[in-house]
């Protein structure tokens, strides 16, 4: 009995612990795909969720493994999915933000190398109000459309 308790509050905690909480902000799930040798660019996702009273804005973001992450958006127009950089992402007070495969998004530009499936990359997310979060991206298939837990 004793036994499975603690394996129960081990699975537990393995569950959380790809959740990054800074004050009213909890970052869910970050996760990247892995990418195929000589790319130079890979995408960020996770989901933002703000539960205090104030809106916060994320303001920025890096990695060791890019040269620069910059934040993006999808639009879709006449048919056409067209991607473009935006300066923050706002997070209102009591909402969440999600960042997933065609739609908003973090681009890691410049790789210094491949990202494998398995791997723990170090992201520092930058928010205007509440400072500065340093998360781990799970890489994930080359063709994943979400995270795996």
């Amino acid at each position: 009995m004793k036994l499975l308790a603690i394996a129960m509050l081990l699975a537990a905690a393995n569950a959380f612990a790809h959740s990054h909480e800074k004050g009213d902000l909890l970052v869910r799930h970050p996760w990247s795909r892995a990418t195929p040798p000589g790319a130079k660019v890979a995408a960020g996702y996770m989901e933002i969720r703000n539960s205090g009273k104030r809106p916060d804005r994320l303001i920025g973001a890096s990695t060791p493994l890019a040269g620069k992450v910059e934040m993006h958006v999808t639009g879709h127009h006449e048919g056409v999915a067209r991607m473009r950089e935006v300066r923050v992402f706002e997070i209102p007070a009591g909402q969440r933000v999600e960042m997933r495969p065609g739609g908003s998004h973090l681009m890691l530009v410049d790789l210094v190398r491949p990202l494998a499936r398995g791997e723990r990359i170090p992201l520092t997310l930058r928010f205007e109000a509440a400072g500065e979060l340093v998360v781990e991206m799970e890489v994930q298939d080359l063709g994943a459309r979400h995270p795996r837990h």
